[in-house]
C-alpha cells in the first residue's frame, strides 16, 4: 500500500505500523483521551480501529497518518482524512497523545493534511466534526480558519461543524 509521506517542522506524517498499536491503545484505554472519540475501548476494538485507518488509505488512497515527533521518534497521535462510506462530507481530523498536547502539533499537522487534500487531491472543501464540549479540538480549528457550519451527532453526543476556509480562501 502506498502512503504519502508528508513532514511539518517538528512532525512527520508517516503509515501506520504495527508498533503503533501499543500507544494507540493506551489513547483509547485513558478515559480523559479517548472521551471525546466515543470512550475508552479495549486493546482488541483498537486494533480494528487501526486496521480501519490503514484500510481507508487502501480504499480512498488518503487517510490517517501517524504522527511521529522528528527530534525523538516518538508516536505522537494521529492527524489526517477521513471520508468512510456514509461520512456527509469530506472531514480533517486529529488525536494527540497526551504528552504531545500543547505544543501547537495537532495545528501544524492537520494544516499539513489540509495543503495535501486540496492540492494534491484537489478537495474544494473540508470539515471537522468536534464534539461540542471538547474545547481544545474547537480551539485547533479556529486556528485552522475554520468556522462553525451546523451541527450534528458524533458517538452520541452533540458535535460542532466546523467548515475549513476554501482553498482560495487560505
Amino acid at each position: 500500500m502506498n502512503v504519502t509521506e508528508l513532514e511539518t517542522e517538528r512532525l512527520k506524517l508517516r503509515g501506520w505500523r504495527e508498533s503503533d498499536l501499543g500507544p494507540l491503545a493506551a489513547f483509547y484505554a485513558d478515559e480523559e483521551s479517548a472521551r471525546f472519540l466515543g470512550g475508552v475501548r479495549e486493546r482488541d476494538i483498537v486494533w480494528r480501529a487501526l486496521a480501519a485507518y490503514v484500510g481507508h488509505w487502501g480504499l480512498r488512497g488518503y487517510g490517517f497518518w501517524a504522527l511521529e515527533e522528528k527530534t525523538t521518534g516518538d508516536f505522537a497521535g494521529w492527524c489526517g482524512l477521513w471520508f468512510p462510506e456514509g461520512w456527509p462530507e469530506p472531514e480533517i481530523g486529529w488525536g494527540l497523545m497526551p504528552a504531545a498536547r500543547g505544543k501547537g502539533y495537532a495545528t501544524e499537522a492537520a494544516r499539513r493534511a489540509r495543503q495535501f487534500a486540496y492540492g494534491e487531491l484537489g478537495w474544494t472543501t473540508a470539515i471537522s466534526f468536534i464534539d461540542a464540549k471538547n474545547n481544545a479540538s474547537r480551539a485547533v480549528a479556529e486556528r485552522l480558519g475554520a468556522r462553525p457550519d451546523g451541527e450534528m451527532e458524533l458517538f452520541g453526543n452533540p458535535a460542532i461543524i466546523f467548515r475549513h476556509p476554501a482553498p482560495n480562501e487560505i
